[in-house]
């Protein structure tokens, strides 16, 4: 069970939690092809290592904000 810290309410367990995937992916500008699109929906980072991720909190403040997870260790550290 992963322990978040949320930077309104403190640590909290993940069931009060929705995991919002990859941080900082840049929403594509101006028109885009079929093949641009897809990517930017579907193509995302898979690193062996520190990763920065959007959690939301559901069953707290409803805030969004990110944290930097290790893939491995599970760690997690507030960005």
């Amino acid at each position: 069970m992963l322990l978040i810290e949320c930077p309104h309410c403190g640590p909290r367990d993940e069931t009060e939690f929705h995991y919002g995937g990859q941080a900082g992916v840049a929403y594509p500008a101006g028109e885009v092809s079929d093949e641009e699109w897809a990517a930017y929906v579907f193509l995302r980072d898979n690193p062996k290592g520190w990763f920065r991720e959007r959690w939301f909190h559901v069953h707290g403040c409803r805030t969004w904000f990110a944290v930097e997870r290790h893939t491995v260790t599970h760690e997690i550290r507030t960005s």
